[in-house]
């Protein structure tokens, strides 16, 4: 009862918390994080011990990388993948490796491997940076860029740690190690991509929205612990697992699906982060007395935190400064590319105007349209580089934005407990996240405000809410035109009424249920669905940005949920 008493006020706190951030414009995350901090400073509140970081790994990161991955934004992640990969293995393990050889170099007796491994516990980001940058308003691009990084290079951190860990008893292999961690992220492509897939067509077939929300909460756990038992990334099967089931939502399942889904997981993100959050600034008496009893104070460890969190700071600095050098200079070298004249050439081609210059002609004439739509798609995300570029500021903030959080505390306890300097190193990882996360979470805010970074609606803008509804109308009156229109019961719509729906859409009236107000209500379906097919197709097109899709595709669920509960009255009165 005691352990379930307070599972309950922590709930309590983490809701209040939530509901408090959002009014006063604070990452709730950084408030119960210094919740925790006082808590654990007054004399009367007992303390907390140790949490098992397996309950952290397994049992939290999973479901919230999952949940994270789901509502990535697919068509930004893909054009900007470059760059979040560089961020979250390049830059990983590079700064593991320069902190490694610091670690030795400061600690007498430290083992190189031991030195790479803390390094690596220190290396991955947080995704709460997201949260705070998204309420400033910044470039989707940015955010996007931050989001993406925080969901990859936690396994890479954490591949990198076990791979270490493993080195200090059998001998550091370079050769060894790559070969772990290629598989690593193999097998876990392979597992996520799989789950994905048979998540799919299973919840297609089940249909009932709770269950199918039941379903989805295993879907995190069914990826990862496959991929453990055969020595893959379970995180980065778990996150595969997310953006394969994101992004076939809008084609395979039903509204009350996805609406009951997104309401239900961002339940459990507010719980386990928050819960997280809370936990890691309880912890703080257990940890700082182990080392008071071990090194006979707080100086030593405290130098060695803030040493590495300055090392970290600068490598981001570095690596930030010619990511965005090298993205000013794709764009500069673009600049001068013409995907208009392009395509009016393999239009011409296409007519035969313009001859195909060949030896296989015929060949030549079938790529057309398969060339053109890859050079839409270009030219779409040529438009995005252009109207969203990377300058110092945002470089800024980028750097400044990468906060060490849940993984960098969950990842110290998993030391093997012979180590040495253990409760040293666990000291050194959970100051430099309880450091970071305050530091640089509470002055981020701050740090926009004097860059003076234009705001930025995280929205589609009204001019791009035009061109996709401009889409939409004419998937539907396409579809008031198809020869195979029928109602549900097969037989064709009556001319009045496809008159009537075409000139303009109309709602039936609220007191009755006529049978012309039936057959407006199922035309007015078959619209949608055609105007969801319609959709589909501006997505993979990348003319659009994921905002203004989702933003459509909720109005289309909305408006399907409403057309079919009124039907669905209609028969029951019957």
């Amino acid at each position: 009862m005691e352990h379930l008493a307070v599972i309950v006020g922590g709930i309590i706190v983490v809701a209040i918390v939530t509901a408090l951030g959002r009014r006063l414009n604070i990452a709730g995350p950084l408030v119960l994080v210094a919740i925790g901090l006082v808590l654990a400073a007054l004399p009367f509140v007992p303390d907390i011990p140790e949490v098992d970081p397996e309950w952290i790994l397994v049992g939290v990161l999973p479901p919230l990388l999952y949940s994270s991955a789901v509502q990535l934004p697919a068509i930004e992640f893909r054009r900007d993948f470059t760059p979040i990969a560089g961020l979250s293995v390049v830059l990983v393990v590079g700064s593991a490796v320069l902190l490694g050889f610091f670690f030795t170099w400061v600690i007498p007796g430290l083992d190189l491997a031991l030195g790479i491994a803390l390094g690596a516990i220190l290396s991955p980001t947080d995704a709460v940076a997201t949260s705070i940058v998204k309420r400033m308003g910044i470039s989707t691009r940015v955010t996007t860029m931050l989001e993406g990084e925080s969901l990859l290079n936690d396994a890479t951190a954490l591949v990198l740690l076990r791979t270490s860990t493993a080195a200090i008893a059998a001998g550091f292999s370079f050769g060894e190690t790559i070969l772990s961690f290629l598989w690593a992220v193999l097998i876990a492509l392979v597992i996520g991509g799989l789950v994905g897939w048979v998540n799919l067509r299973v919840r297609t077939w089940v249909g009932h929205s709770a269950a199918n929300t039941a379903i989805s909460f295993a879907i995190p756990f069914i990826a990862y612990l496959p991929t453990e038992e055969l020595n893959g990334s379970g995180l980065v099967a778990a996150v595969v697992a997310g953006i394969v089931t994101g992004q076939g939502a809008a084609r395979r399942f039903a509204p009350e699906q996805r609406l009951s889904e997104e309401a239900n997981w961002r339940t459990i993100e507010l719980v386990l982060e928050g819960g997280v959050f809370l936990v890691m600034g309880l912890e703080l008496t257990d940890v700082v007395n182990k080392n008071l009893t071990e090194h006979d104070g707080l100086w030593h460890g405290t130098w060695l935190a803030l040493s590495a969190l300055g090392i970290i700071v600068a490598v981001r600095g570095v690596y930030v400064a010619l990511l965005i050098w090298q993205q000013g200079r794709r764009a500069r070298r673009f600049a001068g590319f013409d995907i208009e004249r392009v395509d009016n050439r393999l239009q011409g081609m296409a007519d035969g105007t313009i001859p195909i210059e060949r030896s296989n002609p015929e060949r030549a004439m079938r790529r057309i349209p398969s060339i053109r739509k890859r050079l839409a798609r270009l030219g779409a995300d040529l438009d995005y580089y252009r109207s969203a570029p990377l300058g110092w500021k945002h470089g800024t903030i980028i750097v400044w934005a990468g906060m060490r959080g849940v993984v960098t505390l969950a990842a110290a306890q998993t030391l093997p407990r012979g180590t040495d300097h253990r409760p040293l190193l666990i000291f050194v990882a959970f100051m430099v996240a309880i450091i970071s996360l305050l530091l640089q979470g509470f002055t981020l805010p701050a740090l926009v405000r004097l860059l003076r970074i234009p705001p930025e609606s995280a929205g589609p803008t009204r001019e791009e809410q035009r061109r996709l509804d401009d889409v939409l109308r004419e998937a539907a009156s396409e579809r008031l035109q198809d020869d195979d229109l029928r109602r549900r019961d097969g037989t064709a719509f009556s001319e009045r009424i496809l008159t009537r729906v075409g000139a303009r859409l109309v709602d039936p009236p609220d007191d009755e249920m006529t049978a012309a107000a039936r057959e407006v209500l199922e035309l007015r379906l078959e619209m949608i669905d055609a105007m969801r097919e319609r959709l589909l197709e501006a997505g993979s097109s990348g003319s659009f940005s994921t905002a203004a899709l989702r933003h459509a595709l909720a109005e289309l669920d909305a408006d399907q949920i409403s057309l079919e509960l009124r039907l669905s009255d209609e028969t029951g009165a019957e």
